[in-house]
Order: C-alpha cells, then structure tokens, then sequence
C-alpha cells in the first residue's frame, strides 16, 4: 500500500504496523467452561509482541528512509 500511494518511509512504516497489529485484548467475562479462551487470548498477544520486537529491526530494512517522499 505504501508503495502504491507513494507514502514517505515514516508513513509507509506505520502502514506495516497497523497491518500487522490487532486491537483485541478486551476478553468478555466468560463461563469457566470457555476459560481456555482467555489463555488464547494471552498467547496470541504475547507471540504478536515478540512479533514487533521483530519488526521494529526487520521494518526499517523492508521501507528504507531513501525513498521519494511525497507525503508530508
């Protein structure tokens, strides 16, 4: 996407990160029957931080700052 509207590095870089990052870690109160839900839950949201610890060296290297910038 930030290739094709031409975003500038900084904007391209944020585009990597709102794609890859989720906002659900409001877990309903649950029956003890679905607690295994909210260890789910947890997981997801710790493999999604080792994630962007990942990204925040692999994400300057895929949308480097030498790019056109064309967005201000």
């Amino acid at each position: 996407m930030a290739r094709l509207f031409r975003l500038n590095a900084p904007a391209g870089r944020a585009i990597v990160f709102t794609g890859a990052t989720r906002n659900s870690l409001v877990v309903l109160p649950l029956p003890d029957a679905l607690a295994v839900a909210a260890v789910v839950v947890v997981t997801q949201t710790l493999v999604e931080v080792i994630g962007m610890v990942i990204y925040v060296r692999l994400v300057p290297w895929l949308v480097p700052e030498s790019r056109p910038a064309t967005v201000r």
